[in-house]
């Protein structure tokens, strides 16, 4: 019986970015599934149940602190790791990622999209 691949939610809404992402992340072997905006975050992380959620902070309708919350405290989701994928370098804002949940913040602009696939195989 194939093993079935790792389901990976990107909850990103620049188009350029996550078109790459999604591209490297199925390369790698996952399935991708893609989310434009917060709410609708939330709505396919429901759905799908994914092993991952890489989350943007800066989104329309709910930005990634709030989809954040709401992963966290619903019970089937609370569970699946969050991963903050931000421009949002601040110290403050990486200690409140942390702070509500999120297994770990990466910056864009400090790694390579390859590095980006490295962590994600990592945390799975």
């Amino acid at each position: 019986m194939p093993k079935t691949k790792p389901k990976i939610l990107l909850i990103e809404d620049d188009q350029f970015l996550s078109k790459i992402l999604l591209v490297k992340l199925k390369r790698a072997g996952f399935d991708v599934f893609l989310a434009v905006d917060g709410e609708e975050g939330i709505k396919k992380a429901k759905e799908i149940k994914p092993n991952l959620i890489l989350l943007n902070l800066i989104l329309p309708k709910l930005n990634g602190f709030e989809v954040l919350s709401e992963i966290k405290k619903t019970p089937v989701l609370k569970k699946i790791p969050v991963v903050v994928l931000s421009n949002l370098g601040q110290k403050s804002d990486v200690e409140k990622g942390l702070r509500m949940g999120a297994k770990d913040y990466l910056i864009e602009t400090n790694l390579s999209l390859s590095e980006i696939v490295e962590k994600v195989k990592g945390y799975l």
